[in-house]
């Protein structure tokens, strides 16, 4: 990407500026020019404005070149937070984010189980309010919530296709429910495309890849980033590797069709496969992720049944990683989400000897993977990043969410975005 079309991918220079400042750490205005493509007087101007707000600092000179030495930029984290929410069966996961993307607090709490969806949200409201007032954050600095789940969801209307686990949830107004109780604009995606941008946002991907966070949690997907800029699809929707079909005439999946990688190979397959061989998972109550976790631990001791269970389920999951890579032409995937956060080392190999032998443009760039270094708490800590994005550094075609984009998420009802909160 040239530095031209990287102010470009943004929806305004401001945003642009806003988004190579946190990635560089600090930076001069000259180096800002270089890396954005926008002139000399626009940099100055928006940048003069930035710290007229509070959201950028002078942090000292640089070392002399020969001349005056330059001063330099950066973030003021403690400016503006973000809290982000990953709503799922089996937890629920709370995190504080800075302006620079830094975890300040993190809290995990018991899922929706079979409470109602408005009980649920009371909890949550409760929560988060409690949560703030732990952390001493002062209230008006939260630029918004982003809230996070599995599954098919749209802002009008939350998550309209759902596995089993949370059929109560399909089309409850979850944004609208929590913007009431929380005060705060509402951002609502899936929890695999949130991992994704958590990924980015944490830094250390170049803004010039093509890459793929695959989540594993209870459930499989994957959100894919192409230059910085989510990939969504047409209802923002893209990336659900776990639907992919490895066998026709395979047992029926929650989603309508049939030998779909997660009925085969998810955590709930595991589960079922190792009760199946005798292994001690515990009782039948027992919640999917606790019993994954207890194949897993056992597999990482060595027990061959536990192990052997893993590689096959490592096996589908490279290949719906595969097909990914070959689809969008990836040069990085992530493994991330509370199953690879347990296992990732036994899937880590079967995805990087299949996409090493078989990925078709391997002879034009090797595809890496990595495990993230967040990958127990990866969702929430992507919401927030959906929300810092989408105020810090909103892209033309990316967690920017507004009503006249059509089907992608939208704040709730048309209600006030974010945006308010930068001044």
């Amino acid at each position: 990407m040239t530095s031209a079309s990287l102010g470009m991918a943004h929806t305004s220079s401001q945003a642009a500026i806003l988004d190579v400042i946190r990635a560089a750490g600090t930076i001069s205005r000259v180096e800002l020019t270089r890396a954005t493509g926008l002139t000399g007087a626009t940099i100055s101007t928006v940048v003069r404005r930035l710290i007229n707000e509070g959201l950028v600092l002078e942090v000292g000179r640089a070392e002399s070149t020969g001349g005056k030495p330059r001063m330099l930029l950066q973030l003021d984290p403690t400016a503006r937070f973000a809290i982000g929410v990953h709503l799922d069966h089996a937890g629920i996961t709370y995190v504080v984010s800075n302006l620079g993307g830094a975890i300040v607090t993190r809290w995990r709490q018991p899922g929706a189980g079979s409470d109602s969806p408005a009980e649920v949200v009371a909890r949550i409201v409760r929560e988060i309010g409690g949560m703030i007032a732990r952390t001493g954050i002062d209230r008006s600095r939260v630029l918004g919530l982003g809230v996070v789940s599995p599954g098919p969801i749209t802002a009008a209307v939350g998550m309209v296709l759902t596995p089993p686990s949370m059929e109560s949830w399909t089309e409850y107004p979850l944004a609208e429910a929590l913007e009431d109780g929380v005060g705060v604009p509402v951002l609502l995606d899936n929890d695999a495309t949130a991992s994704a941008v958590g990924e980015y946002w944490a830094g250390g991907i170049e803004p010039t890849s093509a890459f793929a966070a695959l989540y594993m949690g209870t459930g499989i997907g994957a959100g894919v980033l192409v230059n910085g800029t989510v990939y969504r699809g047409a209802s923002s929707n893209s990336g659900e590797i776990g639907h992919i079909c490895v066998d026709i005439d395979g047992p029926p999946c929650w989603c309508g069709s049939r030998g779909c990688v997660e009925i085969l190979a998810g955590p709930a397959a595991v589960v079922t496969a190792a009760r199946a061989a005798g292994l001690d998972v515990g009782p039948a109550e027992r919640s999917v992720a606790e019993s994954f976790a207890a194949v897993a631990r056992a597999a990482l001791r060595g027990e061959p049944t536990a192990a052997a269970i893993l590689q096959r389920s490592a096996r589908y999951l490279a290949v719906a990683a595969h097909t990914l890579a070959n689809i969008m032409d990836l040069d990085l995937v992530v493994l991330t989400g509370p199953s690879f956060a347990l296992a990732g080392s036994l899937y880590l190999p079967a995805v990087e000897d299949l996409l090493s032998t078989a990925f078709f443009a391997r002879q034009s760039h090797p595809v890496r993977v990595t495990i993230s270094t967040n990958a127990s708490d990866s969702a929430a800590v992507g919401a927030a990043a959906l929300v810092l994005q989408s105020e810090l550094a909103p892209r033309q075609s990316g967690a920017r969410l507004q009503a006249e984009l059509g089907p992608e998420p939208v704040p709730a009802q048309g209600r006030t975005s974010v945006v308010g909160s930068l001044g």
